[in-house]
């Protein structure tokens, strides 16, 4: 049991780095406070002594604002971060290294006896706000973020965003580091960065940015092509400059788009707020 005790304290070091000290984190995190009250209320639920289960499961849900229902399965180093509003249903089954943040909900979309709610994989982020409802697998390593509202299965390694929630798979590692060097080149050319877009945690909106950034730099190297064989032929047409961009129309354009899809996309690197 204590050393269960210590896995939880080391992984809240190693997912939070606003965690200055052990006392701190035994005394100030609801979330560690939720998951060991439940490993008593599931120890007792499955020895059929449900009612004391139920009545020590309301008092963590007083206590810390988080309610997890006896019957739920937990894996080691589960990391519960904020907390306040999560909830986590009876047949929910989650792997080992997992993570949630505030506003959670792990729920099922029938009344009907059995598996109800999802199975969340070793490794799964879940972002702020995020529902996860119905008796289907998140993958080993996926992520959902920020405010998504998941109802099918979601692939290991993918992530899902968006309501309802749209399933973004990763590129290959290679293919996505030469694609983000082309578009950052391309962004850095227009004097707009592009939210840094990365292919870990990618939204639509970033998404399609970065598809018009691909288009444009396929039309950037069309045209010097074109330009290189008229100068070729003695023509000076490419002789001429392009028209100056205004750097304050980019930088007002990125403050809208920023604005509309911070509702939309979580923490780039955690799917979930830092404190």
């Amino acid at each position: 049991m204590f050393k269960r005790m210590k896995e939880d304290v080391a992984s809240v070091f190693h997912r939070d780095p606003a965690a200055r000290n052990t006392l701190e984190v035994l005394f100030c995190y609801p979330g560690l406070h939720a998951i060991w009250l439940h490993r008593v209320a599931h120890a007792l639920w499955i020895r059929e002594a449900r009612l004391v289960a139920r009545i020590i499961s309301n008092f963590a849900r007083w206590a810390t604002g988080i309610e997890i229902h006896p019957g739920a399965k937990l894996g080691r180093r589960f990391f519960i971060d904020h907390g306040m509003g999560v909830v986590i249903g009876e047949t929910a089954d989650i792997g080992n290294d997992v993570t949630l943040y505030q506003g959670v909900t792990l729920g099922g979309t029938s009344w009907n006896k059995g598996k109800r709610h999802p199975t969340l994989e070793d490794g799964v982020v879940v972002g702020a706000g995020a529902k996860v409802l119905g008796p289907f697998t998140v993958g080993a390593g996926a992520k959902i973020g920020s405010n998504a509202v998941v109802t099918k299965a979601v692939p290991a390694g993918a992530t899902a965003v968006g309501i309802p929630g749209r399933i973004i798979l990763k590129e290959p590692l290679d293919s996505a580091d030469a694609q983000c060097a082309k578009r950052q080149a391309m962004a850095e050319k227009l004097g707009f960065d592009a939210y840094g877009v990365t292919t870990d945690m990618p939204d639509p909106v970033a998404r399609a940015i970065g598809q018009m950034l691909d288009h444009m730099h396929a039309v950037d190297k069309r045209l010097e092509g074109m330009c290189g064989a008229l100068s070729e032929l003695g023509s000076d047409y490419c002789s001429k400059d392009f028209p100056v961009l205004d750097d304050h129309d980019f930088e007002a354009l990125k403050g809208n788009m920023d604005g509309a899809v911070g509702e939309v996309r979580p923490s780039i690197d955690d799917a979930g707020a830092r404190r």
